[in-house]
C-alpha cells in the first residue's frame, strides 16, 4: 500500500506549528484490495492544535501514542495535490500507534484479516471483499488497509492483508440509538441499604483489589442512548463516551448484518465471510502489550491490558478478589458473567471446603477412640477370624486383622459426621444456587443488562449451504433455507442412535475396568509376598483408577469430536439452537463418562457376591467382594483419582497448548522486529494467537458443572472433595485468566443476562445428589448397619463378629477352593499345618452349613436403609424448597433501583413531550411573545 507524505523543509518549532494549522486538509491515498485503482479519501482536520496531542505526550497511557513519521507540508495551499515522493525509510513506531489509523488519530476498532491468492476462487472472494467492504464504508465504517508489501507495515508472513476498521462518533451515535444502548443520565443517588454483609465488606481486608489502580466506578442511572438528546447524558468528550467494548460490539454487529451478494440478501454477514474463505479472522485488538517496560507502582497502568495482566492474571494475585466491572468492560458482558459466576462459585466452595475439613479432622481425632476399628485391628486369632479366600485357587485363608488400614481409612470418611456433612452439602448446593441468582441480578443491573434481548439471529452458514428448502422467515419476510421435519427426523434419529452408541461404549469401558480389577485382584492377592497380597485392595483401586481417568480422558476428547459432527448433522438454523443441542450432548455424556465408575463402586461392587458355596459371576468370572471394612474406602480413592487428575491435565492443556502455538505462530513476526526488518503491529500480534471460539466457555463451564457433580454427587464418601475442588478453582481463575489476557485473541464484547442453560443443570445436579447421598449412606456405608447393631444391643462391641457369617470350607463351588486348604506356618493356637474346616466372609447369611439363606438381621438393615433414604430426602427436600422460598431472587436495594431508573425515564418522557407541546406552541406566537425554555432529565 503506497501513502503520500507531506514533506517539507526544516523549519523552527513555531513555524512548524503555525504551518500545522493553516492546513486544512491532508489527502492519503488508499489502493482498492480488489482492483490497482486508488481511491483518494479526503480527511478534513479542525483549525485546532488537537492533533498535535498524537506526537506528544498529551494522549493517556490508555489510548496509547501516535506514530511520528507525518512530515509537515513545505506549501500552505490547500488545494495543492500532494506529490509521492521517495518512499521513507521506516521509522520506528512509538509504542500505542499500531492502535490506531496511520493518521495517529483514529482508533482501529476492529481488524479483518484475509490471505492473498491468484486462483479462480481467490477472484471470486476478491468480489464478495469489494462489496461486503464497500457497504461498510456506506454505514459509516472508516477502512484503512495494511497491504503486505515489503516495505510496508504488512504481515510477516508476506501474504496475509489487514483490513483496519474505525468507527466514527455519526456511527456509533446511531448504532447506539438502534440498538437501544444504556449511557448514563445521572449519578445513582440511592443509599445502600445497612446491613451486617455492607458493613463486612466495609472493613478492609488483603483479599481487596488495590483502589490505588482499579478506583471504585460510580454508578449512574442510565436510559436507552438518543442523539437528538446528547447533551443530557453524562459526557466528558464523543471520544470517550462509548468504551471500547461497546464500539466493537457495535462495530460486530453490522459486521453480522453487512451483505457481500449485491443479488442475494441472504448472504450477509462476517461468520459466513470467514466460513467461505473470503476472510480468514475478525477481531478487535488489545489494548497494547500485557507488560511494560515500566513498573506500575512508579508509571501506573499503560492501557487497560496491561492493568488487567498486573492486578488479575499474575499468579501473585491468586488471593485477590476479581475487578469484574474491568472485565466486563474489556471482554464483554458474557464473559465477566462466567468470571463472577467462577468467582462466586469460589467462594461458597470456601465454607463448604472448611465444613469438609472439620469432617475430615473429626475423623482423624476421634479414630482411636472408636470400637469398631479397634476391635477389626485386634482380630489377630486365627481361631476366630480366618477369612476365606479373596479369589479361586490361587488365594489362601488370610487373617481379618490385616484390613486394619482399611478401615481405619474408612473410618476417616464414614463416621458419624458424615450424615450431616452429606445433609450440609444438599442444602449448600441450594443456597449456591439461590444465591448465585441474586448476584447475577445485581450485575444484571450494574452492567445494564435487564430487558436484554437476542435480536433475530441469523442463519449459521452451514445451515445455509446445505438447507434443501426454502421459507419465508416470519420475521424478516425474506426466503431463507429450510428443513422440513421429514428431512429432519432421520437426521434426529442418527444423532440419538450415535449418542446410545457412545454411551454403550462407554459401560462397555466400565466393564472393562471392571474385569481388569477382578483380574489384577486375583492376581497380587495370589501373590506369594504376605503383605503384597494383604495390599490386594489398594493397588487394584489405585491402578484402576488410573486407567479409568486415561479412559475417561480419551473418550470425552472422541466424543467432542464425536458430538461436534453429529450437531452439524442436525442442522440448526441459529447458533442458540446449535449451542443448546451440543450442550446436551456433551453434558449427559460427561455424566456418564465421568460418574459411572464411580457409581460401580459404590453401588454394585460387592452387592451380589453370594457366598462360597456360590460365587457371583460377571462374565464367569467371579465378582469382587468388599474388604470386611466395606467400599467406602475404594469409591474415596476412585473419586480422588479421577476428579483431581481431571483438573490436572484441563488446567495443563488449556494453558500450555495455546502457549505453544502462539509461540510458533509468532516466531516469524518476532525474528523480524528483532533484526530490525519490520514492526511486529499489534494486529498482527493478535493474528498469530489462538481465538476463543464461538462457544469458547462452553468448555469452562463443562469442566466447573463436571467438578460440581463431583463435589455434591458423592460427597459423603469424599468430605475433602470441596477443599481440593477450591484449591483447583483458585488456579483456575488464574489461569483462565493469563490465558484470555496474554494467549487469546480478544473477543468481540459478547452480551448475556444469564450463565444460560448451565444454571439449570446445576440445579438438577444439586436436586439429584440429594437421593445420590442418600444411597451412599445408607448403601455404601457402615452407618445403618453400625445403628442398627447399637439399637439392639445398646453397644457397638462385637460388631464385627456380628457383621461376618461363618462357612464350612466343604461345601465349597466346586473348582473354587483354594489350593492350599491348610493354615499357614505363623498361624496361632496350634493351628498351623492343619486343614482349615471354618472360614468366615462379610454378609448376613445362616451358615456354616447349608442351607445359606439370609439371616433376619439382613432384612432389618435392609428396611432401615429404605427408611434413610426416604426419611433423608424427604426432610432435605423440604428445606430446600423452604430456603427456595425464603431467598428472594432479587435484592429489595435493587428492585428500589430500578424503580427510580424507571421513574427518571418516565421524567424525561414526559418533559419530552412538554417541550415538544411548548415547541409547537411557540411556533404559532408572534415571535416577540416567545420565551426560551430548556429542559432535560431531573
Amino acid at each position: 500500500m503506497t501513502y503520500v507524505y507531506v514533506t517539507g523543509l526544516r523549519q523552527e518549532p513555531d513555524h512548524v506549528l503555525g504551518n500545522f494549522l493553516r492546513m486544512t486538509s491532508l489527502r492519503k491515498t488508499v489502493p482498492d484490495e480488489d482492483n490497482n485503482d486508488k481511491a483518494c479519501i479526503l480527511m478534513n482536520y479542525s483549525m485546532q492544535p488537537i492533533g498535535l496531542e498524537a506526537y506528544g505526550d498529551g494522549r493517556s497511557p490508555k489510548n496509547g501514542a501516535a506514530p511520528e513519521n507525518i512530515e509537515l507540508s513545505e506549501s500552505n495551499k490547500e488545494d495543492e495535490p500532494l506529490k509521492d515522493d521517495k518512499q521513507p525509510k521506516k521509522a520506528e513506531k512509538k509504542e500505542g500507534a499500531d492502535l490506531y489509523f496511520h493518521d495517529g488519530i483514529r482508533r482501529i476498532d476492529y481488524i479483518l484479516a484475509y490471505k492473498k491468492g491468484d486462483s479462480e476462487k481467490d477472484v471470486r472472494r476478491a468480489a464478495k471483499r469489494h462489496e461486503f467492504e464497500n457497504n461498510l464504508r456506506e454505514e459509516g465504517i472508516e477502512l484503512e488497509v495494511e497491504d503486505p508489501e515489503p516495505s510496508q507495515d504488512g504481515s510477516a508472513d508476506g501474504n496475509t492483508v489487514f483490513v483496519k476498521l474505525h468507527a466514527p462518533w455519526e456511527f456509533l451515535s446511531r448504532q447506539a440509538e438502534v440498538l437501544k444502548v444504556k449511557m448514563p443520565i445521572k449519578e445513582n443517588d440511592m443509599e445502600e441499604p445497612i446491613s451486617i454483609l455492607n458493613c463486612l465488606k466495609k472493613i478492609p481486608s488483603p483479599f481487596d483489589l488495590s483502589e490505588e489502580f482499579i478506583k471504585p466506578e460510580p454508578k449512574y442511572f442510565t436510559a436507552p442512548f438518543v442523539r437528538e438528546r446528547e447533551d443530557e447524558f453524562v459526557m466528558e468528550d464523543r471520544e470517550s463516551f462509548f468504551g471500547m467494548s461497546q464500539r466493537n460490539r457495535m462495530v460486530h454487529e453490522i459486521l453480522e448484518k453487512c451483505r457481500y451478494d449485491p443479488d442475494n440478501k441472504t448472504k450477509f454477514g462476517i461468520d459466513h465471510m470467514i466460513n467461505n474463505g473470503s476472510y480468514v479472522a475478525a477481531y478487535p485488538l488489545h489494548e497494547g502489550d500485557y507488560k511494560s517496560k515500566h513498573s506500575m507502582l512508579t508509571h501506573g497502568p499503560q492501557n487497560d491490558r496491561h492493568l488487567l495482566y498486573e492486578e488479575w492474571a499474575r499468579p501473585g494475585r491468586w488471593y485477590k478478589y476479581q475487578p469484574l466491572d474491568l472485565i466486563s468492560d474489556y471482554y464483554g458482558e458474557k464473559i465477566g458473567l462466567y468470571f463472577a459466576w467462577l468467582g462466586f462459585y469460589t467462594q461458597m466452595l470456601t465454607i463448604a471446603a472448611i465444613v469438609g475439613l472439620v469432617v475430615f479432622l473429626y475423623g482423624c481425632i476421634s479414630l482411636p477412640f472408636d470400637p469398631v476399628v479397634s476391635e477389626l485391628c485386634e482380630a489377630k486369632s486365627w481361631v476366630n477370624y480366618t477369612m476365606c479366600p479373596q479369589c479361586n485357587n490361587r488365594c489362601t485363608y488370610w487373617i481379618l486383622e490385616s484390613s486394619c488400614f482399611y478401615s481405619q481409612l474408612t473410618y476417616l470418611f464414614d463416621n458419624g459426621a458424615t450424615v450431616f456433612f452429606a445433609a450440609f452439602m444438599s442444602l449448600w448446593a441450594t443456597m449456591f444456587c439461590e444465591f448465585w441468582k441474586r448476584r447475577q441480578n445485581e450485575l444484571d443491573y450494574d452492567w445494564d443488562l435487564f430487558g436484554f434481548e437476542e435480536q433475530e439471529e441469523n442463519c449459521r452458514p452451514e445451515f445455509e449451504a446445505l438447507a434443501p428448502d426454502k421459507r419465508v422467515n416470519p420475521i424478516t419476510k425474506l426466503y431463507e433455507p429450510y428443513v422440513k421435519f421429514y428431512r429432519r427426523f432421520p437426521r434426529f434419529m442418527a444423532s440419538v442412535l450415535g449418542i446410545v452408541f457412545m454411551i454403550f461404549l462407554v459401560l462397555a469401558a466400565v466393564v472393562g475396568v471392571i474385569v481388569y480389577r477382578i483380574a489384577i485382584k486375583t492376581a497380587v492377592a495370589a501373590s506369594g509376598d504376605a503383605f503384597i497380597s494383604s495390599q490386594a485392595s489398594i493397588i487394584t483401586s489405585i491402578t484402576a483408577s488410573c486407567i479409568s481417568l486415561v479412559v475417561i480422558m480419551v473418550l470425552q476428547n472422541l466424543y467432542d469430536r464425536i458430538a461436534t459432527w453429529l450437531t452439524d448433522l442436525e442442522l440448526h438454523r441459529t447458533e442458540t439452537e446449535y449451542e443448546d443441542s451440543y450442550t446436551f450432548k456433551m453434558y449427559f455424556f460427561a455424566f456418564v463418562n465421568y460418574y459411572s465408575s464411580s457409581f460401580y463402586v459404590a453401588f454394585f461392587k460387592g452387592s451380589f457376591p453370594g457366598n462360597p458355596s456360590e460365587y457371583g459371576k460377571v462374565f464367569g468370572l467371579r465378582q469382587e467382594e468388599c474388604d470386611p471394612a466395606g467400599c467406602l474406602q475404594e469409591l474415596f480413592v476412585n473419586l480422588a483419582i479421577v476428579m483431581c487428575g481431571k483438573q490436572f491435565f484441563n488446567n495443563f492443556i488449556e494453558i500450555f497448548l495455546p502457549l505453544i502455538l502462539n509461540f510458533w505462530r509468532s516466531r516469524t513476526g518476532r525474528k523480524e522486529q528483532k533484526a530490525g526488518k519490520g514492526s511486529y503491529d499489534q494486529w498482527e500480534k493478535d493474528f498469530d494467537r489462538s481465538e476463543l471460539g464461538p462457544r469458547g466457555l462452553f468448555k469452562e463451564y463443562l469442566e466447573m458443572a463436571v467438578q460440581f457433580g463431583f463435589v455434591t454427587i458423592f460427597v459423603a464418601s469424599f468430605p475433602l472433595a470441596p477443599f481440593f475442588a477450591l484449591i483447583n478453582n483458585l488456579m483456575e481463575i488464574r489461569l483462565d485468566a493469563y490465558k484470555f489476557v496474554t494467549q487469546l485473541r480478544r473477543p468481540y464484547a459478547a452480551r448475556a443476562q444469564d450463565i444460560g442453560a448451565w444454571y439449570a443443570i446445576l440445579v438438577s445436579v444439586g436436586n439429584f445428589a440429594v437421593l445420590s447421598n442418600a444411597c451412599v449412606i445408607a448403601f455404601t456405608s457402615s452407618f445403618i448397619s453400625r445403628e442398627v447393631y447399637k439399637y439392639q444391643f445398646d453397644k457397638l462391641e462385637g460388631y464385627v463378629d456380628w457383621t461376618l457369617s461363618s462357612f464350612n470350607t466343604t461345601f465349597f463351588e466346586e473348582g473354587t477352593g483354594p489350593d492350599i486348604d491348610t493354615y499357614p506356618d505363623f498361624a496361632d493356637g496350634g493351628l498351623n499345618g492343619t486343614r482349615v474346616e471354618l472360614c468366615k466372609y462379610r454378609g448376613f447369611v445362616l451358615g456354616p452349613n447349608p442351607p445359606f439363606d439370609l439371616k433376619l438381621d439382613y432384612w432389618k438393615v435392609f428396611a432401615m436403609r429404605l427408611v434413610l433414604v426416604l426419611v433423608y430426602e424427604h426432610v432435605i427436600f423440604i428445606v430446600k424448597f423452604a430456603l427456595e422460598y425464603m431467598v428472594p431472587d432479587m435484592p429489595d436495594f435493587v428492585k428500589n433501583e430500578i424503580k427510580r431508573e424507571n421513574y427518571l425515564a418516565q421524567q424525561a418522557l414526559e418533559e419530552i413531550t412538554r417541550k415538544d407541546m411548548v415547541a409547537k406552541r411557540r411556533s404559532k406566537m408572534p415571535d416577540g411573545e416567545k420565551g426560551a425554555s430548556a429542559s432535560g432529565y431531573q
